[in-house]
This record gives C-alpha cells, sequence and structure tokens, in this order.
C-alpha cells in the first residue's frame, strides 16, 4: 500500500486530532488524577474546546472531499467506473462536512444549542446516496457483480436491513425511550435516529454484497484501500448508533468518544480516497 502525499496529510491531520483530544482529558480539565474515565472524557469539562475539537475533525471530510475529487478527474471522472465512484464518495464526505459546519455554526456564531434534528442532520442524511453510488461504481471498477441472481444474496439484503432496523429501534425506542416514541424528541427525532444507522447499513450491505463475496478476487495496488473505505462506513454505523443514543439518553457532549469515533470514520474513508490516486 503506496502513501500518496495527500494521504500523508489526511494521517497527520488526524494523529494531530488525536493527540490533542487525549491531551485534553489529560490537561485541559485541570485534573492531574489519570485513570480510564479520566482518558476517555474528551471535552467533558471545557465545553468550548469541545466545539473547536467538532468544528476541526469537520475538515478532514472536508479536505477528503476536494482531494477525492481531483483523485477523481485524474480517473476520468465520469468516463470511467472508478472515476465515477471516487466522485460519489469524494461528494459525500464533503457534503457531511457542510452539516459539521453549520453544527459549528450554531456553536459560535448562534452561542445556542444545536438543534437535533436540524439543518445539519439535513446535510448528513444527504450523504448517503452519494456514498451509496460510490460504493456502487466502486464494485463496477474491480468488475465484481453483485450476485444478486443468488438467492443467498436476495435474501441477504432483505433480511440485514431488518435486523439492524429491528435492532436500531429496540435500542434507541424501548431501552432509550422506555417504549415510547413521543419521549425524548419527538417523531422528527426517532426518524433521524433510524435513519442514521439504517443508512449506514444499507451501505455496508451493498458493500459486503460487491466485495464480501469476492474478498479473494480483490489484489493488486487497490486492495488495501477499498478495504479501508469499508470499514470506514463500519465505524460510520458505531458512530451514528453511538449519537443516536446518547443523545436520547442525554449523555452526548461536544468533543466526547462518539466525535473521536466521527472523526475516525471520516478519516478511515477520507485516508482511502487518496490512496486510490493512480499517479
Amino acid at each position: 500500500m503506496k502513501l500518496t502525499n495527500q494521504s500523508m496529510y489526511i494521517l497527520s491531520f488526524y494523529v494531530t486530532l488525536v493527540i490533542l483530544w487525549f491531551s485534553s482529558s489529560l490537561f485541559a480539565t485541570g485534573n492531574a488524577h489519570v485513570d480510564f474515565s479520566t482518558i476517555f472524557s474528551g471535552f467533558k469539562a471545557n465545553t468550548q474546546y469541545g466545539y473547536i475539537f467538532n468544528l476541526l475533525y469537520g475538515f478532514l471530510p472536508f479536505f477528503g472531499g476536494i482531494l477525492g475529487i481531483s483523485i477523481a478527474k485524474r480517473w476520468g471522472m465520469f468516463k470511467s467506473s472508478m472515476g465515477k465512484a471516487i466522485f460519489f464518495l469524494s461528494m459525500g464526505s464533503f457534503i457531511w462536512s457542510i452539516g459539521a459546519f453549520i453544527w459549528a455554526y450554531y456553536n459560535f456564531v448562534v452561542h445556542a444549542a444545536v438543534p437535533y434534528p436540524g439543518f445539519s442532520d439535513v446535510a448528513w442524511i444527504a450523504c448517503y446516496p452519494f456514498w451509496g453510488l460510490g460504493v456502487f461504481y466502486l464494485g463496477q471498477a474491480m468488475y465484481i457483480k453483485l450476485g444478486l441472481r443468488k438467492v443467498s444474496g436476495k435474501l441477504f439484503i432483505i433480511i440485514l436491513p431488518i435486523i439492524v432496523v429491528a435492532s436500531s429501534w429496540y435500542f434507541l425506542v424501548d431501552i432509550a425511550r422506555g417504549g415510547s416514541i413521543t419521549s425524548g424528541g419527538g417523531l422528527l427525532k426517532v426518524f433521524f435516529d433510524i435513519a442514521y444507522p439504517t443508512g449506514d447499513v444499507l451501505i455496508l450491505t451493498l458493500a459486503f454484497l460487491i466485495f464480501g463475496f469476492s474478498f479473494l478476487s480483490l489484489g493488486g495496488r487497490y486492495k488495501w484501500p477499498i478495504i479501508l473505505i469499508l470499514f470506514g462506513f463500519l465505524f460510520q454505523y458505531l458512530a451514528d448508533f453511538a449519537f443516536s443514543y446518547t443523545t436520547t439518553i442525554n449523555t452526548y457532549y461536544n468533543g466526547d468518544w462518539v466525535d473521536l469515533l466521527y472523526a475516525t470514520s471520516l478519516f478511515i474513508l477520507s485516508f482511502g480516497l487518496t490512496l486510490l490516486d493512480n499517479d
């Protein structure tokens, strides 16, 4: 796996963010006592620094998206399956950054609690069609067929989303809300709480259909970048689910472990995209 200049920039930025996050829990809180809860508390005692961290990690998908689009141009953009794959994946990441900057606008300009659901969530939900198309064209670029003619493929693409929606409903409604849809934000919040992990799983389902059954056939220079992108979507699902759950039980705060998880997922996606450079 050859590291490009773009991938080194993304990696360096992410490492800096991780160091900032962990150092905040040790020093910025003014707590000299170090234990497990302290190390993983993030910016709990420093709301303003938490705002800054959330703004900074929003630049991961921003630069990843811009760099990815420039890489897509070198693949011929819409003239090749790989060009289309990188373009749509990059656009999804870029749109995600818009949601992060809207979130930061409320924190730094409006000085008010960010509404959830709000305009930032509209941007984040809009990522999924782009990411889905990107994964689809990535499969085409690798000459891998969906395999939906097989019974196992059809069952997989039907059953897995149903299982995830049911489990998400159980944790986000039955457990977090005590079985009441109207508690903790109402129907619109329930929609976004379920839509986030469901969107992630639909992309993961498509990704595993394309690559999961053909893992051994993946090879060459772009094998690991593609695997990284798939792991990025897995981390994105975990982050979305954790965000929906913690906001429902009122334990989320800016710059907590959920935001570190988001930063990690967006780093993996951006890093994988920059490794697809054909120069």
